[in-house]
């Protein structure tokens, strides 16, 4: 694996483009952690601080899919960098006036959102076109995942750096000026200038007609509002044993958790039914959040929080094959893209759910959220079983997707996508 990374990396463009896109998509990666440390700086309640964090990711999910269509239809540098643009030029007008007006500080932080470029998959559409293999498309995706992950592990590390050295202020502009540099640094890229996306087919509903994918995305929400209410329920925990350093450690802990359990389901290929695993991988899920109810000292309270992002990344792994199969013909990239923005807007509740949960009874209520949300994902996965058991919309072997230059069989994805 190691070595078709490299391999990859040695291609032209390759590098820039990865490194690129994961600096670009680092105001995103950390923007909740900021703003929940710029609200706490400014004398915000914790309520108050949840309630802006879950502006930020509810106007991120409803931007991304809308971005993206715009990408579609006009390219990449038209869309991307007036976009990182506006999104880092709102995010300013919050670090300056702060929370003095309420207004102002929701719409600032939901312009922010709704404005974050969609580099993610913008960079899934560009492999094919600087990769001419097949198989090595596909290890690019792998190499893309593990790197997102690293990014979730050092972003918040970097934010609690910015904070220590300078404010929270500073640290919400710093973040958002490199953001910009690194969307700068794709889109005058020749691959991104080149890059046009063929005809799409569509349906009213889109993907949203399959009654498989609506399931996956009941169960996911509740898994996003688990993740949302850790990062709300660890800013107490953190003030009462060491203040934002150890946040930050928690918050990177999480995230190694995650990268950590992603490479190792990764490495082997699973057999079975994947509507049965996920229910076993979202088990373990919950049956890891519940430790954290002991807050132990912070040492022993980063390795449980690293322990609760273990099953996280191959939950999500496991649902992508689950969305593969269950999306409507034509709509593959439709259906991941509805998985990640309900996997936000559901990190957004619970981020804001978890906020008066801890004002009313602190860090210990707050650590009790993500269990009860798990238990409820994996209810609606036992309920819905036989319906992500069936039979999908239409996978079939298809020749000739855009992401595959060389129009060699793609059995894993739906005939008629337009990636």
């Amino acid at each position: 694996m190691a070595t078709g990374y490299l391999e990859i990396l040695r291609a032209r463009h390759a590098a820039r483009l990865l490194v690129g896109t994961l600096v670009g998509r680092l105001p995103n990666a950390t923007g909740a952690i900021a703003i929940l440390l710029f609200v706490r700086a400014e004398g915000g309640s914790y309520s108050l601080a949840g309630a802006l964090a879950g502006v930020y990711g509810v106007a991120n999910a409803v931007g991304q899919p809308v971005l993206g269509r715009l990408v579609d239809l006009r390219g990449q540098p038209r869309v991307q960098l007036p976009a990182a643009i506006l999104s880092g030029l709102a995010m300013a007008v919050f670090a300056f006036a702060g929370i003095g007006s309420l207004p102002l500080a929701y719409a600032a932080v939901a312009a922010s959102g709704l404005f974050t470029p969609p580099l993610e998959g913008g960079l899934r559409a560009l492999w094919s076109s600087v990769l001419r293999k097949e198989d090595q498309v596909h290890t690019a995706y792998a190499m893309d995942a593990v790197a997102q992950e690293v990014m979730f592990t050092v972003g918040p590390l970097l934010v609690t750096l910015c904070v220590s050295l300078w404010s929270a202020q500073v640290a919400l502009l710093v973040l958002n000026v490199v953001g910009v540099l690194g969307a700068l640094s794709v889109v005058v890229s020749p691959p991104s200038r080149a890059w046009r996306s063929a005809p799409r087919e569509a349906h009213w509903l889109g993907a949203l007609r399959s009654a498989g994918l609506l399931a996956l995305l009941a169960a996911f929400l509740f898994i996003g509002m688990a993740l949302g209410s850790i990062t709300v329920a660890s800013v107490p925990y953190a003030d009462a044993h060491g203040g934002d350093a150890v946040y930050g450690w928690l918050m990177a802990a999480l995230g190694f958790g995650a990268l950590v359990g992603g490479a190792v389901y990764g490495a082997r290929q699973w057999a079975g039914e994947p509507a049965r695993r996920l229910q076993v991988l979202v088990a373990l899920l919950v049956v890891c959040y519940l430790p954290l109810l002991l807050m132990p000292d912070a040492v022993p309270m980063m390795a449980l929080t690293a322990l609760a992002g273990v099953f996280l990344a191959p939950a999500i792994a496991c649902a992508f094959v689950l969305v593969d199969r269950h999306a409507p013909r034509g709509t593959v990239t439709e259906a991941f893209s509805w998985l990640v923005t309900t996997f936000t807007v559901g990190h957004s509740v619970g981020a804001g759910v978890a906020g008066p949960v801890v004002e009313v009874g602190g860090a210990l209520w707050g650590f009790a959220v993500p269990g009860a949300a798990g238990g409820v994902s994996l209810l609606v996965l036992a309920a819905t079983g036989r319906v992500l058991a069936a039979p999908g919309g239409g996978v079939v072997v298809v020749s000739g997707s855009e992401n595959d230059p060389n129009r060699a069989p793609e059995p894993r994805f739906s005939s008629g996508d337009r990636a």
